[in-house]
């Protein structure tokens, strides 16, 4: 993990953590960096999402970029895929979105696309780092007519919905869906595509105020989504996060579909139609047991990578895949998006509902869910990884793999950005998986004290 950033750009409580300065310094470091290979004077694209410190962090990048002779195009309020997205059609040499996702208001984000649309690479994280932490007097500021300038992208939300609906080949009339905007990015441009596409729309959590963004709605609060749903006998329901880079789903029922399932229904299609690449998809460590039962009974290879996205897309730009993605609703269509789009998957699974004639639950049922059972275990900042090397605690979890057998498994790992330990088991057996999970966190409690 470096310094500023984390595994998905900078992050922190926006004005006291992510401050003004450090935002005006990113812009700088960010400008020189990425635009050092163009022969012109470079332009960056910079989005944000609805949160009420967006605006003033966009203006500190605006001041960096520009006073290293850098020019500005805003976008406005758009989701996160969108600046990856437009960034690649328009040319332009790099691509900033201000957004902390799935967090609450008072956190915000800074996340860096390179021209090609992609997030950037560890190296190219680590070589602005460098400037903004150890050399900062090596950003040269300019005056003059060398200033940078500022135009506003007055299309960006149209020109993103047409991109998203030149991916969707069929089209969604006859559904009846309930979309979940988080009061975030989506706001701006789900109503609009969803309906393009031919569905009747019902949205919800789209009235953005600064302070309400994921609060009690989207993809990480389902329960209003679930209820309306099966009150208004809506065909699915999608939610979305944030900055509309997640999609989750709701069943006809109001029974939550999660991303592995999402992946399950998209990898299942595309397998039948012959456009799912080496018959691969690309999951998590965190994915579900039942994933790799479902790829077993369908002929699909399932490879797994490191918890994140950016993990998930090494893999797949490595192998030549065109599907994967998280349990959390992250997903990446690589033959159309270079980075996870909500929209687009939730666009795409509808696609496949609408083709299907089937209800939303039955799509659903092609993937077992395995019960899972999650615990996490604070420790001091002196035991980190010292645990792996304890035989009381390893010992203990291969005599449980050995008792699980292929019945079940278990994943202990440190959380990236706590002192946690997490203790993470799946199993059939949901009172078997759960006992051995507390006894695990109980014998890592007591090792560690």
């Amino acid at each position: 993990m470096g310094r500023l950033f984390g595994t998905d750009g900078v992050r922190g409580v926006a004005i006291t953590e992510l401050t003004c300065e450090l935002a005006m310094n990113i812009g700088k470091a960010a400008a020189i960096v990425l635009a050092k290979k163009s022969k012109h004077k470079p332009t960056i694209f910079i989005g944000k999402d609805t949160r009420i410190s967006s605006d003033v962090l966009e203006a500190a990048l605006v001041s960096g970029i520009c006073s290293v002779g850098a020019n500005v195009q805003i976008l406005g309020v758009v989701p996160t895929p969108a600046v990856a997205a437009l960034v690649q059609q328009k040319n332009a040499d790099a691509g900033i979105m201000i957004s902390a996702s799935h967090n609450s208001f008072e956190y915000n984000g800074i996340k860096l696309f390179s021209s090609t649309g992609y997030k950037l690479s560890d190296e190219t994280e680590e070589e602005i780092e460098a400037l903004i932490l150890d050399e900062p007097e090596k950003m040269q500021i300019v005056s003059h007519e060398n200033l940078g300038r500022v135009t506003h992208y007055k299309d960006a939300q149209t020109d993103y919905i047409r991109y998203i609906m030149k991916c969707i080949k069929g089209n969604l009339t006859g559904l009846r869906i309930a979309i979940d905007c988080a009061n975030g990015s989506a706001s701006a441009t789900a109503k609009r595509l969803f309906e393009g596409l031919g569905a009747t729309v019902f949205v919800l959590s789209a009235s953005p105020d600064g302070t309400n963004i994921n609060d009690k709605c989207g993809s990480t609060h389902m329960e209003n989504l679930m209820q309306y749903v099966s009150d208004k006998k809506c065909h699915a329901g999608l939610a979305f996060d944030g900055d509309a880079d997640r999609c989750l789903a709701v069943d006809e029922n109001g029974e939550i579909i999660d991303g592995d399932k999402l992946i399950a229904i998209c990898a299942k299609s595309m397998k039948e139609q012959g456009t799912l690449k080496n018959d691969t998809a690309v999951v998590t460590v965190m994915s579900n047991l039942g994933f790799k039962y479902f790829a077993k009974d369908n002929g699909i290879k399932m490879l797994t990578t490191k918890v994140g996205d950016r993990y998930v897309l090494e893999k797949m730009l490595e192998g030549d895949y065109n599907l994967g993605g998280e349990q959390s609703g992250h997903i990446i269509f690589l033959d159309e998006a270079n980075t996870g789009d909500g929209q687009l998957s939730g666009a795409k699974v509808l696609e496949i509902l609408a083709d299907s004639g089937k209800k939303m639950s039955e799509l659903a049922s092609c993937m077992e869910h395995f019960p899972q059972v999650m615990i996490n275990v604070k420790i001091s900042s002196k035991s980190r990884e010292v645990w792996k090397n304890d035989d009381r605690i390893t010992g203990l979890i291969e005599k449980y793999e050995d008792q699980l057998g292929d019945s079940g498994r278990i994943l202990v790992r440190e959380s990236g950005t706590e002192p946690l330990i997490r203790v993470m088991l799946e199993g059939r057996d949901f009172k078997l998986i759960n006992d051995m999970a507390v006894d695990i966190a109980d014998k890592i409690k007591e090792c560690t004290a």
